[in-house]
């Protein structure tokens, strides 16, 4: 009942805590629909940018070639637009050339017009090319008829240029029709009737830039005219293999479901090759950086000379990257691209199989990772130091980020990891506003409440725990411990009032240190004692291996000390010899919480375990050791290396209890030359207590030996004078081994 009752009451305290984030949070999910245009353009920046730093890869064994209509080009053949018989020629080089297809990134819409003042077309710019005076259109059409060519036509959303585009291909469907998601448009600008006939394909060259006029998706199908129409690299697929059908699927096809609800066309199939699209039948280009070895200028094509052996077996798209004819648009990588490239580049990607994806179950899940991360963030404010919460909301941040990255390089996967990030952050940040607010009055109230009854430290805890402000104590178990020096009256002799102080500051301060570092309350000083314990005022569960750690570096860092204060010993004003402490350890359960009077009170614990704890500290002389332990304290903290010294009757208690001396710390516990002093330690107690004193000393003697310089006085001056004493002593039938201890 009584942590019901304290978990129900920290709540009411975050009652406002969570009234604000829960209202930051509404409006930011408000306020994400009004600022979608600003969300999608902060995509496009975050995922422009994975581009940059990892652009595609460019294959150069990749069947996909440019044939460019350059200004050079133009220079050597003449003006653009050159005659149909020109172009009818490159077609046949191609071919001869062994090319596996050819696409015009090039519109037909318009008649061909041959030069003025020729005599025919054959005649143009001193080029041989067949044809005579025929028509040029007559020749083109027939240069392209039966063979693997694919013309480009453009589609507009007006119907003021309505066209009739032949089908050069079906279109099968896998699941619901897929038209309500496609691009529509009404009117076309097609080529000329005569060329529609004779080409193998026709594929239009339209692009669907973003707000920002930069192109990043490319439809493979669109609605038009009443029909399905393919895109111009599309085209070119299905007529390199040969195909006569596309295959449509969409999201509900079969047994596939579309996650989060998603609908419209999941994939698109041409031949043997499956590209997977986004809802719109458009697919995200993941753009490499140009190359050189892309391209190959028209001008070559009428080089005797020149090599055409790469194009063999390559899909050929013919387009223009000269300064006045060509296409050119702006992608992710380069603000000026000609078309006839990114036409090419998409090809590029669909036959090496990268996908670059923005699924429709993205936005759903980028909403739950935001929630998520908000949760645990608001969730851990109220109860770690905010400086760690932030520590975790960055590292989680981090996290997104990584993820994100992890999916666009591996997976080709377009996850934002902006938007969670920020609208858990500013959840965040209202959270935090809000419990410093609240945090900053509880402060000052406790501060003027108790400010002038006790120490700082302690006013700390309180502001930090204020369930605590309550006179009277709780019963709880602690692990306590007293240090004391040894013989610090002769010690200090010779010592003024400022110099004992300053040798007291320089003892108590690292040693006060140690105590804390572990996690321990000091709970008062007594001259040159110490008392402290664990597992209060916060709890912690390992109080019995907190406190052994700090006692372990007490006595490294006393060893520290006698260094330091070495070389003045014995001079006027400094000690006299070398510092030696005691230590006890006992644990067990106190009455600890603010204890005094109503004017005057002091955070302490107070109990029997208290007094056993310094009696230990006590007996630690008469065993020869600095640090001695009750065997509760040795069953909280098991790691350590313990040797038990004996059964002790504490003055004023009628049952023994066991006291160990700690030895060292966890590693020292696992080594041989441990385990061999415990062995001999063992055979040395069992014969003890079988009454075989003269067999226990010899034990004890080859303990010695063994035994490390911090507990050699428990073999050279403890067991020594004890066995010597029990030996020469009449025993009883009924002797027990045990101490009795008669000093407190």
């Amino acid at each position: 009942m009584g942590q019901r009752a304290a978990v129900w009451r920290k709540l009411k305290e975050l009652r406002l805590y969570f009234l604000v984030v829960a209202v930051t949070y509404i409006l930011i999910v408000d306020a994400a629909s009004i600022l979608a245009p600003f969300r999608a353009n902060l995509q496009n920046i975050v995922f422009d940018q994975y581009q940059r730093w990892r652009p595609r890869e460019y294959n150069f064994d990749q069947p996909v070639r440019i044939l460019d209509i350059d200004d050079e080009s133009i220079r050597r053949l003449g003006r653009w637009p050159w005659p149909r018989q020109k172009l009818a020629a490159i077609v046949d080089r191609l071919i001869d050339a062994d090319v596996a297809q050819i696409s015009f990134a090039v519109l037909f819409s318009e008649k061909d017009q041959a030069p003025e003042g020729a005599e025919c077309a054959s005649r143009v710019v001193g080029f041989d090319v067949h044809g005579g005076c025929e028509d040029g259109d007559t020749v083109f059409a027939r240069a392209i008829a039966n063979r693997p060519v694919v013309l480009g036509d453009l589609f507009m959303t007006t119907n003021s240029a309505p066209a009739k585009i032949p089908a050069k291909a079906g279109f099968a469907l896998a699941g619901d029709a897929p038209g309500p998601f496609l691009a529509h448009f009404a009117g076309a600008l097609a080529p000329l009737p005569v060329l529609m006939d004779n080409a193998a394909g026709i594929g239009f060259m339209n692009w669907l830039p973003d707000s920002d006029r930069v192109i990043r998706r490319v439809p493979l199908v669109i609605f038009a005219n009443g029909q399905f129409q393919p895109s111009l690299p599309l085209e070119a697929l299905r007529v390199a293999q040969g195909a006569s059908t596309y295959i449509m699927k969409s999201a509900d096809a079969g047994e596939q479901t579309a996650l989060g609800g998603a609908e419209g066309v999941t994939a698109v199939k041409v031949g043997d090759i499956v590209v997977p699209t986004q809802s719109a039948a458009d697919v995200r280009v993941y753009f490499a950086k140009s190359d050189p070895r892309r391209s190959i200028p028209v001008w070559k094509v009428f080089d005797e000379h020149a090599d055409l052996s790469d194009l063999a077996g390559k899909i050929v798209i013919v387009g223009a990257s000269a300064s006045l004819l060509s296409d050119v648009i702006a992608t992710p990588l380069n603000p000026s691209t000609p078309g006839v490239e990114a036409h090419a580049q998409l090809l590029e990607q669909i036959l090496s199989g990268v996908t670059l994806l923005r699924p429709d179950w993205a936005p759903g899940a980028e909403v739950v990772a935001g929630t998520l991360l908000m949760l645990a963030l608001i969730a851990a404010a109220p109860f770690v130091p905010v400086y760690w919460s932030a520590l975790l909301g960055g590292l989680a941040v981090c996290a997104l980020a990584l993820a994100s990255w992890l999916a666009f390089t591996r997976h080709g996967v377009l996850l934002d990891p902006v938007m969670p990030s920020v609208s858990s952050g500013l959840t965040f940040l209202a959270g935090v506003m809000t419990l410093y607010g609240q945090k900053r009055r509880q402060a000052h109230e406790i501060q003027s409440a108790f400010g002038r009854f006790v120490s700082p430290a302690v006013v700390s805890r309180l502001a930090e725990h204020p369930e605590n402000l309550q006179l009277g104590g709780l019963q709880r178990q602690l692990t306590l411990m007293f240090c004391d020096l040894r013989s610090f009256t002769t010690l200090s002799e010779g010592f003024s009032a400022v110099e004992l102080t300053k040798f007291l500051n320089e003892y108590l301060t690292p040693m006060t240190n140690a105590i804390l570092k572990e996690t321990g309350t000091v709970d008062k000083y007594m001259g040159d004692a110490i008392m402290a314990f664990w597992n209060a005022p916060l709890d912690d569960s390992d109080h019995g291996v907190h406190a052994v750690r700090a006692a372990l570096k007490m006595r490294e860092t006393l060893a520290e000390l006698n260094a330091l204060w070495a070389p003045s010993i014995g001079q006027p004003g400094h000690l006299s010899r070398k510092v030696k402490f005691g230590i006890g350890l006992n644990t067990g359960e106190c009455c600890v919480g603010n204890l005094g009077s109503t004017l005057r009170f002091d955070y302490s614990a107070i109990g029997d375990e208290v007094n056993i704890a310094s009696r230990l500290e006590g007996a630690s002389k008469v065993f020869g050791v600095d640090i001695v332990a009750s065997e509760a304290t040795r069953d909280e903290a098991p790691p350590f290396a313990w040797l038990e010294i004996d059964r002790v009757l504490l003055k004023n208690k009628t049952r023994p209890t066991a006291v160990y001396a700690l030895v060292g710390d966890e590693s020292y516990a696992r080594s041989a030359s441990f385990e061999a002093l415990a062995q001999q330690h063992d055979q040395m107690l069992a014969a003890y207590r079988a009454g075989k004193f003269a067999a226990a000393a010899a034990k004890a003697a080859a303990a010695a030996r063994q035994a490390p310089t911090d507990v050699k006085g428990l073999y050279e001056v403890y067991y020594k004078e004890r066995f010597a004493e029990l030996a020469t002593a009449d025993i009883e039938a009924d002797w027990e081994p045990v101490l009795a201890l008669e000093t407190k």
